[in-house]
């Protein structure tokens, strides 16, 4: 089954007037919809564009795997495990916030800052908190991410390429720029799929496009 979710169909959150605004994939906030909670280990895909200047002060979290990719712009991210790194465009950050970890996330720079955040339940919860950037991802590299049962492959076609979508239980196909089909549905910037139970599915690019999946073993 493929279940295709529009970008325009996502809930608008934020705060304009602070600079920041959020679309969100899944309830969220005071976003609830208790038919759309999650996706597998997947509990959150949020679109963030932050201002210069603008940012989320020091929060917590707990018991979630968390991971950015940058579209455009630079993200200064500071947590209380003292880390303090500027994620860029290609980078992949991964904070496993395990039994509790707080954080701040900011555009520091002159520019507009667009992220994608996307939150996983863990498959254990507890622990101590992690923290890792791969600068530069390479498409024939994926990110495993074990505590979630999950693996995040990064997908960059030209126009008419084609990468095939993981036979896994699951599959979170998120575009990020461009236009992509999977299966008979096409799929433009910040659509994605849910895919369940299919195999033999490709990526088909009909223009330049960027495209993460997440191959997803519940």
């Amino acid at each position: 089954m493929i279940s295709v979710h529009r970008a325009g169909d996502r809930f608008e959150g934020g705060d304009v007037a602070a600079g920041i605004a959020s679309r969100h994939a899944f309830s969220f906030g005071a976003f609830y919809d208790p038919d759309n909670l999650r996706f597998g280990p997947v509990l959150a895909c949020n679109e963030e564009r932050l201002a210069p200047g603008a940012g989320f002060e020091e929060h917590p979290h707990s018991h979630t795997e968390i991971v950015t990719w940058v579209v455009e712009g630079e993200l200064t991210h500071r947590d209380s495990a003292g880390h303090a790194t500027v994620v860029r465009a290609g980078d992949v950050q991964h904070l496993s916030a395990a039994s509790g970890v707080r954080h701040v996330e900011r555009n520091d720079g002159e520019h507009p800052l667009t992220f994608l955040q996307m939150w996983l339940a863990p498959l254990e919860p507890g622990g101590e908190p992690s923290y890792t950037t791969v600068p530069g991802i390479a498409d024939s590299t994926p990110y495993a991410l074990p505590e979630a049962g999950a693996m995040l492959h990064v997908r960059r076609l030209a126009e008419g390429e084609r990468a095939a979508v993981p036979d896994a239980a699951r599959a979170y196909v998120h575009v990020v720029r461009g236009t992509v089909r999977v299966g008979a549905e096409e799929l433009t910037a910040g659509d994605a799929a849910r895919i369940t139970g299919e195999t033999g599915l490709d990526l088909v690019a009909s223009d330049a496009a960027e495209v993460l999946v997440w191959e997803l073993c519940d």
